[in-house]
């Protein structure tokens, strides 16, 4: 698996880039890139959700190593934190439904990349 990118790679990347192609202007330059490579950063340009929706295990925490009781127990975990009883809202209920079905998603494609039933218990 490919090693994770810093958060603020973007952000630097951006202003150096901005400085050197607004050279009339650097501090224009830099605020654009500033503002580009936070963009960047968090994901607005898809790159980073993409790339944790294609992966289960970074759905739930894990490596590709993890064994079958690693699994379940993150799967266990994130459920008991995200799970919609708990919500004390309307918008925080809908959050933790999506949030459930992301974390059962990413369980079931697990699952069958490892071709293997679900634990008993």
């Amino acid at each position: 698996m490919d090693e994770p990118r810093k958060p603020w790679i973007g952000t630097v990347v951006g202003v150096l880039a901005g400085l050197l192609l607004v050279r009339a202007q650097p501090l224009l330059g830099a605020l654009i890139g500033l503002l580009l490579g936070h963009a960047f950063d968090a994901g607005w340009f898809g790159g980073r959700r993409r790339r944790d929706a294609d992966d289960p295990y970074r759905v739930l925490g894990l490596s590709a190593d993890a064994d079958d009781r690693d699994i379940e127990r993150a799967r266990r975990r994130l459920l008991a934190r995200f799970h919609p009883d708990r919500a004390r809202d309307a918008a925080e209920r809908e959050d933790a439904e999506r949030q459930t079905r992301t974390i059962n998603t990413a369980y079931d494609r697990i699952r069958r990349l490892r071709q293997s039933p679900p634990p008993r218990r």
